[in-house]
């Protein structure tokens, strides 16, 4: 399976398509480029209010206009995507990429099990588990580390994180 980037702009164009743009549309029309097929309506929802959320964060003026965005990376040899990247250098040039799983979730509670979360995960099915949102792009990194010599030898520094812009700070998701 080729690695495969939905959507991908500076900082600056990605803003331009959140704020004056249907950046859902942008991204649907990729989607059926690079993928040969469309998207549900949940998704592009999904999409609406995840990367407008996303595009807020980005208006940070210390975060470069020249920072690289995408969304929708497929990982190497899976059909996996992670969710949002932000690329970028650092001040010794180093290169950063900042893995986003993004989550709509508006609640969520502890399981016993490690890095596993019950939430309402779309559908409706209801809530059942899976795996936490921060150790889910945990594991993307690991993942692209292997793949990835620039990883290897530290030329490229990979920082995963969640965001749950949804979601109150009850400590339920904080705690996973």
């Amino acid at each position: 399976m080729a690695n495969v980037i939905i959507y991908q702009a500076s900082k600056r164009l990605f803003l331009q398509h959140a704020f004056r743009d249907d950046i859902e549309d942008i991204v649907s029309r990729h989607f059926r480029s690079a993928m040969g097929r469309g998207v549900g309506q949940s998704e592009v929802q999904s999409w609406k209010h995840s990367l407008i959320e996303m595009a807020k964060v980005l208006q940070d003026e210390e975060i470069p206009d020249d920072a690289g965005v995408a969304i929708e990376y497929q990982l190497p040899q899976t059909s996996k995507r992670i969710d949002f990247v932000i690329t970028g250098e650092d001040v010794a040039a180093r290169t950063k990429v900042i893995i986003v799983e993004l989550k709509q979730w508006s609640e969520s509670r502890r399981s016993d099990k490690d890095a596993i979360i019950w939430a309402r995960r779309g559908g409706r099915a209801g809530e059942r588990e899976g795996p936490h949102p921060s150790y889910q792009a945990w594991s993307y990194a690991a993942y692209l580390q292997d793949f990835n010599a620039a990883v290897q030898d530290g030329a490229m520094t990979l920082q995963p994180c969640a965001y749950l812009h949804n979601h109150p700070r009850d400590g339920e998701i904080a705690h996973g």
